[in-house]
């Protein structure tokens, strides 16, 4: 799995302790969209990417009594679509953790459920995005982030968000694993 890091401990991005997984690809819709340079996470595009195994992930994920969550964000995950669905599948299926699991994302809900996002034809995105759905206790915050916008507080999340435009939902069938 190609990540750009790992926050094994992060008190900051959802309301309960979680592990936090930069991932390393992004489109930069959001400087695009604005017509300049905007993205507080641009410097994260020059680190190195690496290679981490995901099973020694999740395994350390459940072996830690402080986290409670995953958060999986960092650049953009939907741009990685090859690491992102096998990670929630092998947490969810092989280990059987039912754990939030918390994607940010600078799409609109709208631009997933219809596909139109990473590399992919559109039949595939939504399938893809779908597939994300139909797990249990998946919050996707959805959203560009746009400058000069006032931040508000995000009640799924607990946390601030950026841009008045920005919000989480649970997007799952199921509940909160709480």
């Amino acid at each position: 799995m190609k990540v750009k890091d790992v926050v094994f401990e992060d008190f900051i991005n959802y309301r309960k302790p979680s592990m936090y997984i930069i991932f390393p690809n992004c489109s930069f819709k959001c400087d695009n969209e604005c017509g300049r340079p905007v993205c507080q996470n641009s410097a994260l595009a020059q680190e190195p990417t690496i290679d981490v195994d995901k099973d020694e992930l999740i395994e350390n994920y459940l072996n830690n009594p402080i986290t409670k969550a995953i958060v999986l964000a960092g650049l953009e995950p939907f741009d990685s679509p090859l690491d992102l669905l096998p990670f929630i599948d092998t947490f969810r299926r092989q280990y059987g953790c039912d754990d939030d699991i918390v994607i940010y994302t600078g799409y609109t809900e709208e631009e997933l459920k219809m596909g139109f996002y990473g590399n992919g034809d559109r039949q595939s995105q939504q399938t893809y995005y779908n597939l994300i759905c139909s797990y249990e206790n998946i919050i996707i915050k959805f959203g560009r982030y746009k400058p000069d916008e006032p931040s508000h507080l995000d009640e799924v999340l607990g946390v601030e968000l950026a841009s008045s435009n920005q919000y989480a939902k649970l997007v799952s069938n199921r509940g909160f694993n709480e």
